[in-house]
């Protein structure tokens, strides 16, 4: 893997006048949010890879049809990449036979989801679907292969606008048979691998999300993949990953309906 470089940044720290594409300040975790009280570890992985254009297709809401006003973006991969795999704390959630339910449109885009905001980021929810047809809101061979593979049943997307428009954010919640099948659909994600990613969902009248620079972050949740991805629009480089990092903790609000899921899973008892 590449580590990405601002080559232009003012106060370079070697010698070479380039300094690391890096955050100042790296979080240590990208896990579930403290007010949780659950801990997590995360390595931060940025992957610089070419951005991969593959063909555009029709994605489904929970009836099957396609949403009004809305399209999906072109196939690309993101620029930088940090995947996070499963939780202990979440082991009851790690079997979708204890939590069947479906994922519905207004429980991963709820009220308190359509407004969020983390420091000075803020966003508006722009659209959502969600679609039972896992392969056709996604792209590439191995990543629709593997998704059939392990039985993924849904694809939760939503499409998130700051108010001057200058920030775009996408967010998509995967529904697999199990933590097992969760994992290696993260690992498929990894650009490094080019095994295709998940299209972006865009809403009519609003910046496109598409080509450029863009970072994504996937986490697994129990049986289900969380993956935010923001860019600036128009794909411009962004000062930092800080920037990056930010605006995409104020677009993981969606997840929260995953631990009201881990609430309603009774607890074994141990003879």
């Amino acid at each position: 893997m590449i580590e990405a470089r601002d080559t232009q940044a003012k106060g370079a720290k070697d010698g070479t006048g380039v300094r690391d594409f890096w955050p100042d300040d790296k979080p240590a975790s990208r896990g579930p949010k403290p007010k949780l009280l659950f801990g997590a570890a995360a390595v931060l992985v940025v992957v610089v890879l070419a951005v991969v254009a593959a063909v555009v297709l029709t994605g489904g809401d929970d009836d099957g049809t396609k949403a009004a006003g809305t399209s999906n973006g072109p196939g690309v991969l993101p620029v930088a990449y940090t995947p996070q795999m499963a939780d202990k704390a979440l082991v009851k959630l790690a079997k979708r036979t204890a939590d069947p339910r479906p994922v519905t449109q207004g429980e991963a885009f709820p009220a308190d989801a359509k407004t969020v905001k983390y420091r000075t980021y803020a966003f508006s929810l722009a659209t959502s679907q969600v679609s039972a047809d896992c392969k056709s809101v996604t792209w590439g061979q191995r990543l629709q292969g593997d998704l059939a593979e392990h039985g993924c049943t849904q694809v939760a997307r939503g499409s998130y606008v700051s108010p001057d428009k200058r920030y775009l954010g996408q967010v998509a919640v995967l529904n697999m048979v199990d933590e097992d099948g969760a994992e290696q659909i993260v690992r498929d994600l990894d650009p490094a691998t080019n095994a295709g990613f998940v299209l972006p969902l865009n809403a009519a009248g609003e910046p496109a999300f598409g080509k450029g620079f863009s970072a994504a972050y996937s986490q697994v949740y129990g049986h289900y993949v969380i993956l935010t991805w923001v860019q600036r629009a128009g794909g411009a480089q962004p000062a930092s990953l800080n920037e990056m990092i930010d605006a995409s903790l104020a677009i993981e609000k969606p997840a929260d309906f995953v631990w009201g899921r881990l609430e309603l899973i009774p607890t074994r008892k141990t003879q």
